[in-house]
């Protein structure tokens, strides 16, 4: 069972900071450890339950509550979440994209994870913020009614945090292969 623990902080250097002490706190993978636009910081781990709970514990607990603009403890993560966010998700032919888009790093994962648990697509990409003024965007590929069940499901997950979301059936081979290339060998 995948977990994943984030913290997003208001400010670069208490984030630098926290994001240290949740590392020395459990044994976690550093997934992201990162500046955003504009001006804030983000730390993403993973590992068993225990362990990402006692690591965002710790960062919380190092940054103080007014350093703190979200967090969270995801567990039980669709397999697919985190070799999206690496960039490292395969790029299957599709009969249709969907693209879900939020205003925070937090809700587009929890958005992504829910539409992956929906139906059977498949997570070409998890964007998480950087270059993009703090939003992220996920985007699935799959038939187009299993496109359709997924984006809907993300984006009622998403609630306010949603900026928009799309279905394209039926995309344009060239459209899509630039996509593609666009995705390959670019974490992030």
């Amino acid at each position: 069972m995948s977990v994943l623990g984030l913290i997003e902080f208001s400010g670069i250097a208490r984030g630098i900071r926290a994001s240290d002490a949740m590392v020395k706190a459990a044994p976690v993978e550093l997934l992201e450890s990162h500046h955003l636009d504009p001006g804030k910081y983000v730390a993403i781990v993973t590992g068993d339950v225990a362990s990402v709970d006692a690591a965002v514990n710790a960062g919380l607990f190092d940054a103080g509550p007014s350093h703190i603009v979200q967090s969270f403890v995801l567990a039980n993560l669709h397999e697919q979440i985190i070799p999206a966010m690496k960039g490292e998700a395969p790029v299957p032919e599709c009969d249709a994209v969907g693209v879900l888009e939020t205003r925070t790093i937090a809700s587009i994962i929890e958005a992504a994870d829910a539409a992956c648990k929906t139906s059977p697509v498949s997570l070409m990409r998890l964007r998480l913020a950087l270059h993009i003024g703090g939003k992220g965007y996920a985007v699935l590929v799959g038939t187009v009614a299993d496109v359709e069940a997924a984006v809907e499901a993300g984006a009622t997950i998403a609630g306010p945090a949603l900026v928009d979301h799309v279905v394209i059936p039926n995309p344009y081979p060239e459209t899509f292969e630039h996509l593609r290339s666009k995705f390959e060998g670019h974490a992030g």
